[in-house]
């Protein structure tokens, strides 16, 4: 299977990697036997999150016997070192191992500070010296705080949303971290669900040998669908090049990269989770997205006084307040059929 150098990490990781969040829907036995069953076809990096409730228990177990043969990397959302130490120490025991090959810093909203010594870079730059982790990343959704990760020359690796619907900015970001020897991680290479052609999404990939894309993978056809594509290496020919032609004239307005550039907003509307709701509804578990509480956060679009002051902001070009109500009309259809499930 092709790998790729993840930047300065010296990492060589497939290129067709797994990406662990979806496996929370799952029950543990499932994801068990997915995982082993990728890295048995030959993926040898898996990515997850100290956030991800029960991920990185179900990797550690199917991965614990063979922890020398793949690469795994894990984030912590903590704002400070002590926070930080014991996300560190828990992923630690849940993957069943001694050490991180990538930790990364999951989506802060400015860069965590080197020189904070009770900051989250402490606990980082600790636990590489004690051997718990081996290299120090960062994952965002604002290109900004992404630009200056890369400036800031402390990251190894930068994880940010891409996929063919990139705009031109995303693919300068592709660029400068292969100038700068940094591994370049690809979240979101579906567009949190809305593109539906994976040969296509394969493709796209395929035309930049520094991005490695981590496809979230629930159930076995889906393994399968990119295990196939993997075998056959199917390259942008005219014919997929024209799917993504449409789909970036039908869809790109709809991607919500969640960065949060559009808050705050006038009508207290949660407007980063709220304009993907459809992806998280189907990406990750969506129980919790069928509260009470999510309910009425859902139904506060309805307040929305058409400022227009989220789309003014949004770096991206998109009609908020119009991909809101799209939002709302599809978690309602959502409700009415899943809202009791057990």
């Amino acid at each position: 299977m092709e790998k790729v150098r993840l930047g300065r990490t010296e990492l060589m990781v497939t290129k067709t990697s797994f990406g662990a969040l979806p496996i929370q829907r799952i029950s543990k036995e499932a994801a068990v036997k997915l995982v082993r069953r990728a890295y048995e076809a030959g993926i040898n990096y898996f990515d997850t999150a100290n956030m991800y409730t029960d991920s990185e228990e179900k990797l550690g177990a199917a991965l614990h016997d063979v922890r020398e043969h793949v690469v795994i990397s894990t984030k912590s959302g903590g704002g400070d070192k002590k926070t930080v130490q014991a996300h560190i120490e828990q992923s630690l025991r849940s993957l069943q191992t001694d050490y991180i090959d990538l930790f990364q810093f999951h989506n802060p909203a400015v860069l965590p500070d080197p020189e904070d010594p009770d900051g989250p870079f402490a606990a980082a730059l600790e636990a590489k010296q004690k051997g718990y982790i081996r290299h120090i990343g960062i994952t965002n959704h604002r290109l900004k705080v992404a630009q200056a990760a890369i400036d800031s020359g402390y990251f190894e690796t930068l994880q940010f949303p891409f996929c063919y619907l990139a705009s031109q900015q995303d693919l300068e970001l592709v660029r400068r971290c292969q100038e700068a020897d940094m591994g370049f991680i690809a979240m979101k290479g579906l567009s949190g669900g809305l593109l539906n052609n994976a040969e296509a999404c394969y493709a796209y990939m395929q035309a930049y040998d520094n991005v490695v894309p981590i496809w979230g993978i629930q159930r076995e056809e889906e393994l399968d669908e990119w295990l196939d594509l993997t075998r056959r290496n199917p390259q942008l020919t005219p014919e997929l090049q024209a799917v993504i032609e449409k789909d970036r004239k039908d869809l790109a307005g709809e991607f919500c990269r969640s960065c949060g550039y559009c808050l705050p907003c006038a009508a207290g509307i949660d407007i980063p989770q709220a304009a993907r709701m459809s992806a998280l509804l189907r990406r990750s578990p969506y129980q919790p997205y069928m509260s009470d509480e999510w309910y009425a956060k859902m139904q506060k679009i309805r307040e929305c006084i058409h400022c227009n002051a989220c789309k003014s902001r949004c770096p991206y070009g998109l009609d908020t307040p119009a991909l809101l109500q799209k939002q709302l009309l599809d978690y309602n259809a959502f409700y009415a059929q899943h809202h009791n499930d057990q």
